[in-house]
């Protein structure tokens, strides 16, 4: 029996005991140890996360035909690591007083429903993440899909129903196009078998492997919200409960990435997404998804700067830091590739660090409307600090781990003379930078509210889980060789060159990146001014927090003043323009047509025979097995 058998194992015997005893009190211990000993079951793989060998599972299944047979490869076990300490640290969130609040909200049975919808997210992207042939791939992918939407759909609020069910409706366009192109392979090689795909690929033609890439790219995008198909995560993440925000926002998108890796790097192969070039332009596949990614960094940073909903800002900028991910994969070199696949690790630690500090905040005040929010910074200092070292990872600045990828992207695009990538990645980390200085402006500073004097910091069961996250941030910020040990063996799996790195950073021969110096010089900066202010120079005078001034006048805690409402305001008139909701007419057009087309097809039914119509059913289905079409 192997390790990865033992996963499974743990795994059904997880869902079990929640399923029998999800309505008893203390269930919730039971779930994160449950998770602690899939996280060890995983760190026994060890080897494999360094560079070891593939692990095959002894379980198998026959259907129709084609053997189903689970794996792990290095690529596998990167993903599989984030995927289930997201799941720990959001059992951890979930277990203390949180939960005690969300059971008195609702009951002992839709918080144990509630646990119950977390594990079988955690399980079924081990499935998929663990797939050795297609089929396995699209029996996890659908899991995935539906435990989803079992987690969106938790939310009793019409807003959260109807995101969840936008969502689903996407996740099954999505399966469709991966069908199709399942059954496109299976024509082709008469198996679904990664081998035989991997085999055939080199003999299709240039049509083929353009339809073929479309087909799988399109399924695997609409999970990652790339754009265009990106106007349903971020509500529908938003409005998840505040345990499966921070499980969804960390990882859940990025099968769609793990996805692509599969598919069309180790399958189709690297050399097909550099040879084909579309028609009539000068673009081959690879570029034509990198500038895919860049635009994803783009529109929904600039889309999260318009939100006055802390949850649904965070959530936009997870579909654009999806964009850094994809367009660092897709320069297909060492050094880029490693900062895409890092940049999925370091998005996971601060992402869920900054939903957490966002359920903390409504735990507390019961909301997260930055027009009731404001000046929380004294009440709640360690939420703040949690939130200040997970916005400067966000928003790529040293010394945390954001910077370290977003650096390699940089790096990797201006030595492959991409300067127009360049610059949309940079357009992108700019929204950031302004978006996130909203968040943390409208929620903790200015002055507080007159009904938040009371607010008192989380609790140390919400607290723990935040303080690890940012702890893990700055550690792997300054050290970060110690995930990309983890990147290079996934790099070797995808048959990629693996990126030459040490403990504090890059090594290059053009310019390196040593993150133990810079994080030294920052905090020797850091000490000299801590000098020179509190030792010499002896003028400083505090300022009350309710002392403001705007407008030409001097305000005090008589007149109580927060700025958050239309906070960039003069931004959006000049880039108002690019705001016109075109994806959401798109969207309707469509959702239009497919109502059109249902409409008159049930019409024609209707007006006509039954009979007639499963007779003229009957002969096209006889004629086109006769041969009567090609």
């Amino acid at each position: 029996m192997s390790v990865l058998d033992e996963v499974f194992i743990l795994c059904a015997l997880g869902a079990l005991v929640l399923f029998v005893f999800h309505r008893i009190r203390g269930i919730e211990k039971l779930a994160v140890v449950f998770y602690a000993a899939l996280l060890y079951l995983l760190i026994k793989m060890s080897g494999l996360g360094y560079g070891g060998e593939v692990i095959y599972s002894s379980f198998s299944l026959n259907i129709l035909g084609e053997t189903l047979q689970w794996r792990f490869d290095a690529v596998s076990w990167f993903f599989a690591i984030i995927t289930v300490a997201s799941g720990l640290f959001s059992a951890v969130f979930m277990s203390g007083k949180w939960g005690e609040s969300y059971r008195e909200k609702t009951s002992n049975a839709a918080y144990g429903t509630l646990q119950i919808a977390l594990l079988l997210n955690v399980n079924s992207m081990l499935i998929l993440l663990a797939s050795g042939d297609l089929l396995s791939l699209f029996i996890g992918w659908e899991l995935v899909s539906w435990a989803s939407f079992m987690m969106m759909a938790l939310n009793p609020d019409k807003q959260a129903r109807q995101a969840a069910i936008k969502y689903i409706v996407y996740a099954m366009a999505g399966a469709m196009a991966f069908l199709a192109a399942m059954a496109y392979v299976y024509g082709i090689t008469g198996s679904l078998q990664y081998a035989e795909l991997a085999q055939a690929s080199a003999a299709l033609s240039n049509g083929q492997i353009i339809l073929l890439s479309l087909l799988f790219f399109t399924g695997f995008a609409i999970k990652m919200g790339l754009i265009p198909f990106h106007l349903w995560q971020a509500v529908a993440y938003a409005e998840t409960p505040a345990p499966g925000a921070v499980f969804l926002g960390a990882i859940s998108a990025r099968m769609g990435l793990y996805a692509i890796i599969v598919v069309l790097i180790q399958l189709i192969g690297l050399g097909h997404l550099q040879q084909i070039h579309i028609p009539f332009t000068f673009w081959n596949l690879q570029t034509v998804l990198a500038w895919v990614g860049a635009l994803t960094t783009i529109i929904p940073t600039y889309i999260a700067l318009k939100q006055n909903d802390a949850r649904h800002l965070l959530a936009w900028h997870g579909v654009g830091q999806g964009g850094y991910m994809l367009l660092g994969l897709m320069t297909l070199n060492s050094l880029g590739s490693a900062g895409g696949l890092l940049h999925v690790f370091n998005y996971a630690t601060y992402q869920a660090a900054l939903f957490m500090t966002i359920g903390a905040v409504i735990y507390r005040t019961g909301t997260a409307n930055f027009d009731k929010l404001g000046g929380l910074v004294t009440q709640m200092p360690l939420t703040f600090m949690v939130m200040v070292f997970s916005i400067i990872g966000l928003a790529g600045l040293p010394p945390m781990n954001g910077f370290v990828s977003k650096w390699m992207v940089y790096r990797s695009l201006l030595l492959d003379g991409e300067p127009l990538l360049f610059v949309a990645a940079v357009i992108g980390t700019l929204g950031t930078i302004l978006s996130v200085y909203k968040l943390v402006h409208n929620t903790f500073l200015g002055q507080l509210r007159v009904e938040h004097q009371n607010v008192r910091e989380a609790p140390l069961s919400l607290l723990i889980p935040m303080l690890v996250l940012a702890a893990i941030m700055f550690v792997t910020g300054m050290m970060p060789g110690l995930v990309l040990d983890w990147v290079a063996s996934a790099q070797l799996a995808m048959g990629l060159v693996p990126v030459t790195y040490n403990l504090g950073g890059i090594v290059l021969a053009s310019g390196g990146l040593d993150m133990i110096w810079i994080t030294l010089i920052l905090f020797y900066g850091l000490g000299v001014g801590a000098i020179i202010f509190y030792l010499l120079g002896g003028r400083a005078k505090r300022v009350h927090q309710y002392d403001n001034y705007a407008g030409g006048h001097f305000l005090t805690s008589r007149v109580r003043y927060h700025y958050s409402h239309n906070f960039y305001a003069g931004l959006m008139h000049l880039i108002g323009g690019w705001y016109r909701g075109s994806f959401k007419k798109l969207e309707q057009a469509i959702v239009s047509l497919v109502s059109l087309l249902s409409q008159l097809s049930e019409n024609m039914y209707r007006s006509a025979q039954p009979a007639m119509m499963v007779i003229i059913v009957v002969v096209l289905s006889l004629w086109s097995i006769s041969g009567g079409i090609n």
